[in-house]
């Protein structure tokens, strides 16, 4: 008899890397809710899939979701995975495009959030992975408002995360380079509905290169999946974990350049910091220092 190991939350598991990480976790033996904004899935009819219809850009749909899920068993494990990418120039896009895209990147993550950590917070356990980008550390040409949402993401993360370290709660931020599952899919990516000549050069060039690249991206679903589940189970886990040699080559390039434009400004940084009055400060110093002695020897 298989043994069950952990339940598992994951949005989005309808294709990419949700489905991977769901089919994943059920090899193992764990139990996998997952949802999808059909209601429907094509994995593998399994006793211990359970998947819910719900769209992450629709708050009333989440909270019936998590009614369900609250009232079947206690989670061990949420993903936040579902989302999709949006690529152009920020002037090509428009607003409702950029209102969707946050309300299912950013907003349905804190929506879910809103209605499972009232769970978690009860059973005092339980890990959150918010599944982020790469590309949030270093935004591309052409990616900046699929970025914003995701920096959106990665900013509430690390909040949220100091804020459940004293209850047992662990939460971590993946961020995935590029994987070769399908992203530039229509049902993955929107693109701007307008294209700026002006713009050829720089989100043109970069968007003409990643479809160039498709179908030839480093990363594997399946070993960036696996890395997930082995983050599940890391007693300690990191608040940050970066999936693919790529996105490591990023990281540290996005970090270094920082850090010497941090150095290189430093003196104008310093420079709006009030100057101190040394006489002054020295004449408060002494003031403390009597008082002290003043105490000392009343208390004698």
């Amino acid at each position: 008899m298989t043994t069950i190991l952990r339940t598992w939350l994951i949005t989005g598991i309808c294709r990419g890397l949700g489905r991977t990480l769901a089919q994943a976790a059920l090899r193992r033996g764990d139990r996998v809710i997952g949802t999808t904004r059909s209601g429907d899935s094509d994995l593998q009819p399994n006793p211990y899939l359970e998947v819910l219809k719900m769209d992450v850009a629709d708050p009333e749909q989440i909270r019936a979701a998590m009614r369900i899920v609250r009232g079947r068993c206690r989670l061990d494990v949420v993903v936040n995975n579902a989302g999709y990418g949006l690529i152009g120039a920020v002037e090509e896009l428009t607003t409702p495009q950029v209102y969707e895209m946050f309300a299912a990147n950013f907003f349905g993550c804190f929506h879910v959030l809103q209605e499972v950590l009232p769970l978690l917070r009860a059973q005092r356990s339980g890990r959150i992975i918010n599944i982020s980008s790469a590309s949030a550390l270093a935004p591309p040409p052409g990616f900046g408002l699929y970025c914003a949402s995701k920096t959106a993401l990665e900013a509430m993360s690390e909040a949220l995360a100091q804020e459940l370290a004293p209850l047992g709660i662990h939460l971590s931020i993946v961020e995935p380079g590029q994987l070769r599952p399908d992203f530039l899919t229509t049902c993955s990516v929107q693109y701007a509905r307008r294209s700026i000549a002006d713009y050829a050069a720089s989100s043109g060039r970069i968007v003409e290169r990643l479809h160039q690249a498709d179908g030839l991206q480093p990363g594997n679903p399946e070993a960036a999946a696996q890395a997930i589940l082995d983050l599940a189970d890391t007693e300690s886990p990191p608040l940050r974990l970066l999936l693919g040699s790529d996105a490591l080559h990023r990281a540290r390039n996005t970090l270094a350049q920082t850090i010497s434009e941090i150095d290189r400004w430093e003196d104008l940084t310093r420079s709006v910091d009030y100057v101190a009055d040394v006489g002054a400060q020295r004449k408060l110093t002494q003031g403390a220092q009597r008082k002290v002695t003043h105490l000392v020897e009343l208390k004698a």
